[in-house]
């Protein structure tokens, strides 16, 4: 059940008037009975795969939980007869009696995620795709859910939360509608007591779910499913386009993906709000970057932020690599030996962003193109320094800035092209073309001749400008839709209706319309 369907428009606002008719206690139980029937009715076949996830991880939690209670009443009760290495050995064996319970609750989450996502590609890639051909079915959003699972073990062994004490309440954390298509992947922290309060019915969040939901709308339905048709095309016939035909087909998907990824982060956020729930932000208008690091601190936030907290830092700040990058300063010079943790913790990063994606050469490649540009930043910080002073280039003025923004999107834009391609061959050979030569008359025809017309093509110029504008004024001025409600009443119903016209009126949908056709749903 996609969120741009009619029978998904139903099923919220059948929800909705459940969640608030339900009477005071119970509200949490509605959105779970909610959840896993959404879930039933979108994967049935593989709904065994969720359930047996969040009974590892409650479980798991919870026995690491009992671990942590253990060891502080020991503390408590012995406070004063313990001497200091009596302590730290205590502490060092509840250290290796919880890290067993974690290993074995991450193996089989992520052994469950292992075998079902990536199991096909790999046997295929060996030659025995015919020999184990098993007809696996991928579990919906188990990507997302399996990182969240896995965030929140780590979050207890970190003493940062205690586990949930209520299976069921811990699995509509686990499974909660809106975010299971393509996320956002929620902290504990942050969602699982907006899940158990009993949210009173509130206009405000009526209106501010509905202007999300409306705007998620705006984004997919105009924007990333119209430039979508041009830009499979292109991808799905590489060789018979070259030149500025490939580089449009690369900024088609770095709008498309944008659009399309974001508008359906903004749809959940905006069936969640409804319910009083806030959910995190994924995107803080990620084009706005002036680096590639800052990209990735405002595109798909839940994720860049997952691994900077449970595989950056981890690496980064461990012993073992902080002892290696010293052993390695005679052999790489002192700052490149300092570096040394920093550097592994970004390739290992962007490793994992990219095999998250998928399990193909190309994600990979993805992953390994973003860790070497920002790898190289660092490396060449004090040099580029340098060259700006030699330059007196003013890093702080305007000019700069826009440039490093252009510079920035160019980075993003053509690394943009390793996960679209059909191969990481492909990919390469996309690269090789798009400097083949080619006319405006012979560009401008083929441009009209990829599926859509030059009404449709002026409809996304339009919608992406307006969109521009809107994300310009958020970035210099703050929220927009606090600005919208300033307005008076009859001006709000005004831009209200009109949203809701230009998408009924220039959105993609319909017969031949293919609802479920979000690209992070496969994640």
């Amino acid at each position: 059940m996609a969120f741009t369907s009619f029978n998904f428009l139903i099923f919220a606002l059948i929800t909705v008037c459940v969640y608030y008719a339900t009477p005071k206690g119970w509200k949490w139980l509605a959105l779970l009975v909610a959840s896993y029937a959404f879930y039933l009715l979108s994967s049935p076949k593989t709904f065994v795969f969720i359930l047996l996830t969040t009974i590892v991880t409650f479980f798991g939690g919870k026995g690491i939980g009992k671990i942590n209670a253990e060891h502080k009443a020991y503390l408590d009760a012995n406070k004063t007869n313990l001497s200091k290495d009596e302590k730290k050995a205590l502490k060092v064996e509840t250290q290796k009696r919880k890290k067993k319970i974690v290993a074995v609750t991450l193996i089989f989450d992520f052994g469950i995620l292992a075998i079902l996502k990536y199991f096909r590609v790999y046997i295929e890639t060996l030659g025995f795709g015919d020999t184990f051909n098993l007809g696996i079915l991928i579990p919906l959003g188990i990507s997302f859910y399996t990182f969240q699972s896995a965030a929140y073990i780590m979050d207890i062994y970190r003493s940062k939360i205690e586990p949930d004490k209520n299976l069921a309440k811990f699995a509509l954390f686990t499974a909660f509608f809106p975010q299971i298509i393509q996320g956002p992947i929620s902290r504990y922290d942050q969602l699982a007591h907006q899940l158990y309060a009993n949210h009173k019915l509130s206009y405000v969040n009526l209106q501010r779910g509905a202007q999300l939901m409306m705007w998620g709308f705006f984004k997919k339905l105009i924007v990333a499913d119209r430039i979508a048709i041009p830009c499979s095309q292109i991808f799905d016939n590489y060789h018979d386009y070259h030149g500025g035909i490939i580089f449009m087909g690369m900024l088609f998907y770095t709008i498309q993906i944008y659009a399309d990824f974001s508008g359906g982060i903004d749809i959940a956020r905006g069936v969640a709000r409804c319910m009083g729930i806030t959910m995190t932000h994924n995107f803080r208008r990620p084009y706005f970057s002036v680096s590639l690091s800052e990209f990735w601190n405002r595109w798909h936030i839940s994720l860049s932020h997952w691994c900077r907290d449970y595989i950056f830092y981890s690496i980064a700040m461990s012993k073992f690599f902080g002892k290696l990058g010293k052993n390695l300063r005679s052999v790489l010079g002192d700052r490149v030996g300092k570096l040394f943790p920093v550097i592994v913790a970004q390739f290992a990063t962007f490793l994992t962003i990219g095999i998250w994606h998928g399990a193909e050469f190309k994600y990979i490649a993805y992953g390994l193109y973003n860790g070497i540009v920002i790898v190289s930043g660092l490396l060449l910080e004090p040099y580029i320094e340098k060259l700006q002073d030699k330059l007196h280039i003013d890093v702080q003025s305007k000019w700069w800035k826009g440039f490093s923004i252009i510079r920035t999107f160019f980075i993003v834009l053509f690394g943009r092209i390793f996960p679209k391609a059909t191969s990481f061959t492909a990919a390469i050979a996309m690269l090789v073309s798009m400097f083949k030569p080619m006319g405006f008359g012979a560009f401008y025809d083929t441009l009209m001749d990829l599926g859509i017309n030059g009404v449709d093509y002026i409809i996304l110029i339009v919608a992406c400008v307006i969109w521009f504008i809107i994300s310009l004024n958020e970035e210099l001025e703050g929220k927009v839709y606090g600005q919208l409600a300033r307005k008076p009443r009859g001006v709000r119903w005004a831009v209200y209706l009109l949203a809701l016209a230009a998408i009924m009126i220039f959105g993609i949908y319909g017969p031949g319309y293919d609802a479920s056709a979000f690209i992070y749903r496969g994640f």
